[in-house]
């Protein structure tokens, strides 16, 4: 009976005594700098994704209001892109599938060449790729806009300054997005191994609400 005491004690303490794993919430100055817009560069809090107003793959206007009380995964994407953007496009079906039956996590993906992924080009990749429209909306708009996004909201893509205005290189980044809409992790949207850290970071954070 002793020896199962202590082992009761021992196992309860140890729980009581770990540290609670909690996520950082990410402001500018903690990001490289090529991927922040110089004027909000040196900002240390308060951070948030600003309000945005987007046409998704069924030509319906989305905004920002949409996500309230929702948790997000965004990334950056173009359709023609050769290279990582149909890996990032897999992994993102990965997530769908994987928090399918979670209603409060979303999915995200923004054109950044808007001007080529009309809503008839994001509707036909959507078909062909998969996509639950009820859990993932694929977004095209202004360029100027997606381009402030990128870089003044979600922190995730360089300029190209070999480009014209509002021109940007596509990026790998996923950014995990709280009911608050802070940003809360980074992942390397090509890596499979980062996708299981951005599922298991999920379930950190909604934790955070029911603590």
């Amino acid at each position: 009976i002793m020896s199962l005491f202590s082992v009761i004690v021992i196992t309860t303490f140890y729980f009581v005594l770990q540290p609670k794993v909690t996520l950082p919430i990410y402001s500018p100055s903690m990001v490289s700098e090529e991927l922040v817009e110089e004027d909000i560069r040196y900002i240390k809090k308060y951070h948030k994704i600003n309000d945005f107003l987007l046409t998704n793959q069924n030509g319906k206007l989305v905004s920002q209001q949409f996500y309230q009380d929702k948790i997000y995964i965004a990334d950056f994407f173009f359709t023609t892109c050769p290279d990582i953007c149909p890996i990032m496009t897999e992994n993102m079906v990965y997530l769908q599938n994987e928090l399918k039956n979670q209603t409060d996590v979303l999915l995200v993906s923004f054109s950044v060449t808007p001007n080529v992924d009309s809503v008839d080009v994001l509707r036909s990749y959507a078909d062909i790729k998969g996509v639950d429209d009820s859990k993932w909306n694929l977004f095209t708009g202004s360029k100027k806009d997606i381009y402030e996004l990128a870089r003044k909201s979600f922190l995730v893509a360089k300029s190209d300054g070999d480009g014209g205005k509002y021109d940007m290189i596509d990026t790998e980044n996923f950014g995990l997005i709280d009911k608050e809409s802070r940003i809360r992790g980074f992942y390397d949207g090509t890596n499979e191994e980062e996708m299981n850290k951005l599922i298991n970071d999920v379930k950190i954070l909604k934790q955070s609400y029911l603590d």
